[in-house]
């Protein structure tokens, strides 16, 4: 199929989908709202004082770069760092890439521990290493994701250069004891670097560089309702990292080219509105939350909750699996009904895999295969949930006719 040929596909989807009545938008994991405020903001900027280069010497450029930094200045205070511990990358999968490759290119030791649950780009990462003669050591899970933490203690080594874990699980929702794995991690070695991607954790648990005592942190703009193309690692004063690109320096030297200042001014926004409401935005998110799990798996039959109940669950965070039904399907089918969420590994949806997370955690293939992930957010309403939960379960039970496999029941 042709390039035009695929677009004209995907016009004629779009028509034949219309537009549903009500929508209720879940996929949060991978895009999602902006905030309003966020928005006029970045207009604001690329209008006025983002405009110009932050490098150049000039009026544009010197307002722009104190744009940059008032932003950066922002963000570093919510996280208890410097400002100059901020490095500015366009994702956080670019974040971790920087923070993975970029330790171990002068690293003299040959050993990552990650945990068997990681996003993609954390697990790419490291095992790309491989190539270069570095051994990946994967970290096992309980059935609710919480990583082995004797396991990591046993295997921490001297050739052991970093430990990654992230904070919260992107998929499952599983909050880390990340001060307990530091503790495990410097208590054995001091010079072992401590990383943790932390795009799923930033305005879901208060975060504090310092008492956390890690060394990278990563995180992803889109991932607080700021805009897409923005992501930070955060790089303790004092560590070694080299950059992993290479182009002409702008105002930082670990990653080259012009930073989009109005994306970043739009995270610093969305970072300050997560940070400031973090406890009315927590409260609420878990309430929704738990509507949403506590009636589907009341309602419907064969389901189960992937990762833990209650507070060591993010508070956006329902994943679910709903056996005798193909994800995918579900998807297709909510969709028409203007209920928007993915399937099984949100980043492996597209290739039909199953999520190497629910994989993991002991799910048998079918049950990842019929997973959904639904993220919540602080400007969803209990209206919102019901009618998700209004129209779940007949959706389900359609897809149950039509698969060939059935419940034993029917």
């Amino acid at each position: 199929m042709s390039y035009s040929d695929l677009s004209k596909s995907i016009n004629e989807l779009i028509e034949s989908h219309g537009i549903p009545k009500r929508e209720v938008y879940l996929d949060n994991e991978n895009s999602g709202l902006i905030i309003p405020e966020v928005l006029k903001a970045i207009e604001d900027a690329y209008k006025w004082d983002g405009k110009g280069h932050p490098s150049i010497t000039h009026l544009m450029g010197w307002i722009s770069y104190q744009s940059l930094y008032k932003a950066t200045e922002s963000i570093a205070s919510i996280l208890n760092c410097n400002p100059e511990e901020i490095v500015y990358t366009h994702s956080g999968t670019e974040a971790n890439n920087l923070a993975i490759m970029g330790s171990a290119i002068n690293s003299m030791r040959r050993k990552i521990l990650i945990s068997s649950i990681e996003h993609l780009s954390v697990i790419f990462s490291a095992e790309r290493l491989e190539r270069y003669g570095f051994k990946v050591m994967k970290i096992p899970v309980d059935k609710e994701g919480f990583i082995d933490l004797e396991f990591l203690s046993k295997h921490i080594d001297k050739e052991t250069f970093m430990v990654s874990v992230a904070a919260v699980n992107h998929e499952i929702g599983t909050i880390q004891d990340i001060k307990a794995i530091a503790d495990i991690v410097k208590g054995k070695d001091k010079d072992i670097l401590i990383h943790t991607d932390a795009c799923d954790a930033l305005g879901r648990i208060p975060l504090d560089m310092k008492k956390l005592g890690i060394d990278l942190a990563s995180f992803s703009s889109h991932k607080v309702y700021g805009p897409k193309g923005v992501g930070a690692l955060y790089v303790r004063e004092g560590i070694k990292l080299e950059s992993i690109i290479h182009g002409q320096l702008s105002t930082q030297k670990l990653w080259p080219g012009v930073e989009n200042v109005p994306g970043i001014v739009g995270f610093s926004r969305a970072v300050e509105f997560m940070h400031k409401n973090l406890r009315e935005n927590v409260l609420k998110m878990m309430e929704l939350r738990d509507r949403l799990i506590n009636n589907i798996l009341e309602r419907v039959n064969h389901t189960l909750l992937n990762g833990p109940f209650g507070d060591k669950r993010a508070p956006d965070n329902v994943n679910i699996s709903f056996l005798y039904c193909e994800g995918e399907a579900l998807t297709v089918e909510l969709s028409l009904n203007g209920i928007y969420v993915s399937s099984g590994s949100a980043c492996t949806s597209r290739v039909l895999e199953p999520s190497h997370v629910l994989l993991a955690i002991g799910r048998r293939y079918e049950e990842a295969h019929g997973s959904l992930l639904m993220k919540v957010t602080p400007f969803h309403t209990v209206s919102d949930i019901d009618y998700v939960l209004e129209i779940l379960p007949k959706v389900v039970k359609r897809i149950r006719f039509m698969s060939p496999i059935k419940p034993s029941e029917g």
